[in-house]
């Protein structure tokens, strides 16, 4: 039986479509499909782990509702997604014949959604995609919004597009076969929706952690609906990032300093963003005027979702260079998001002096706290 999911809608000039949020809507993804565009033929694109977990169903689900398949299946992690692959999968639509009457389904987490989302922008210069996600962080952040990317060698998602998805359906039953370092990766973009949404929000989440790491359904598909809603509202408000969308980078300037200087997969992406919250919320304290309070208020709840500190041994030099290539940096300075209090941010521009004394000081708290 199919619990009536429920929907979040999102407004963008460049597309409105509704996120829907539930059990059991990889069983209705072909009837939805083919409701949303009638004649259609699906491209269905996945990766391997995905494929054996939860292609079945949607497979039966897409030909049971009469759609012709095509299925792409992607090798795992953040190395398929990749400029090389993007060419690749377009070759196979335009083998396969597809048109711009095509829809691509993209079933999977952060790295199918960002690969096949700009495919999708790109073939015949546009065909529509419903995003699937099936991981939390993908059901709470990536898949809603329209960014679209895949990685070059000097910085991740470098190459990218908007493109607005016909809909979201994010299957929270889905989540039940996650790894442990798949769900930490989902619970570091639940704390950045619940530090940047305010103080209820947060604290929701502070009174949760213990249902929501135990894996209770109740708990995760509130906490999914809070910052897929709270991502919804941001989005609809600004598609391209030109004002408010800028605070959804709140520990990424970091974390994606991290991934590149580690290599891409050596630590996962909620891990990164984790250190790169609690970088960003020193910064805070020292920049923004955060209290000491709110950053101790966000250690406390990063760890109780078991986002621990981490040691890594990189230079504070290399860090520092790969913030400056990163893509929100402006006249060769580096931004970050930094937060107040709950719910309060602000974009600053911050010294390379200021950074390299900083990235010590964290590297040193690394090394005393593991």
């Amino acid at each position: 039986m199919i619990v009536a999911p429920e929907r979040i809608p999102v407004r963008t000039p460049g597309g409105s479509y509704d996120v829907l949020v539930g059990p059991g809507l990889l069983r209705v993804v072909g009837g939805l499909v083919k409701r949303l565009a009638p004649g259609a033929r699906c491209f269905l694109v996945t990766d391997g782990n995905v494929a054996r977990l939860h292609g079945p169903i949607v497979e039966g689900s897409i030909l049971d509702a009469g759609v012709e398949l095509f299925v792409a299946t992607q090798n795992p992690g953040e190395a398929s997604k990749n400029w090389f692959e993007a060419g690749m999968m377009m070759e196979l639509l335009s083998e396969a014949g597809f048109g711009r009457d095509s829809v691509l389904v993209a079933l999977g987490g952060g790295v199918v959604g960002d690969l096949a989302g700009f495919v999708a922008s790109v073939y015949m210069r546009g065909v529509p995609v419903v995003h699937v996600p099936t991981t939390l962080l993908a059901q709470v952040d990536s898949s809603i919004g329209g960014k679209t990317g895949v990685d070059l060698r000097h910085g991740k998602n470098l190459a990218g597009t908007y493109w607005q998805p016909l809909m979201v359906l994010s299957d929270t039953s889905c989540l039940a076969s996650l790894p442990e370092s798949e769900w930490r990766c989902g619970f570091a973009e639940l704390a950045k929706s619940a530090f940047l949404a305010g103080d209820a929000e947060t604290a929701g989440l502070e009174a949760s952690c213990e249902q929501l790491v135990a894996g209770d359904e109740e708990t995760v598909r509130a906490a999914v609906l809070m910052a897929a809603g709270f991502k919804a509202r941001v989005v609809s408000g600004d598609e391209r990032e030109d004002c408010d969308r800028e605070q959804l980078n709140y520990g990424h300037t970091l974390a994606h300093a991290l991934e590149r200087e580690l290599g891409y997969g050596t630590v996962s992406h909620g891990v990164a963003v984790a250190e790169g919250m609690r970088f960003a919320a020193a910064l805070s304290a020292r920049l923004a005027g955060a209290a000491p309070e709110w950053v101790q208020r966000q250690e406390r709840l990063l760890d109780s979702l078991g986002l621990t500190r981490g040691s890594y041994d990189l230079a504070s030099d290399k860090l520092l260079a790969a913030m400056h290539a990163d893509k929100k940096a402006r006249d060769g300075k580096v931004r970050f998001i930094l937060s107040r209090e709950p719910g309060q941010w602000s974009a600053v521009t911050v010294e390379d002096d200021i950074l390299r004394e900083a990235l010590d000081m964290w590297r040193q708290q690394g090394r005393e706290g593991s």
